[in-house]
């Protein structure tokens, strides 16, 4: 999945991985919630590529946990 321009599309990305485990039938932790902490000046190792490094690990694994499954039947 390409990196999301914007908390929006973020959003929208997550809510559609977690409907396809939720018709998939899988249990899968939650996202990452994004960071309330960012003081906007644009530091090295800012809060928000924390969040998408782990967002994206997580979309990583909630789609090899949704292809595994449609494997399975």
């Amino acid at each position: 999945m390409k990196r999301p321009a914007n908390v929006a599309e973020a959003a929208e990305m997550t809510a559609t991985l977690q409907a396809r485990l939720n018709r998939a039938g899988e249990t899968f932790r939650d996202p990452p919630t994004p960071p309330e902490s960012c003081c906007g000046r644009g530091c090295n190792g800012c809060v928000w590529e924390g969040y998408y490094a782990a967002l994206e690990y997580w979309w990583q694994q909630a789609i090899e946990r949704i292809e595994r499954q449609s494997r399975e039947r």
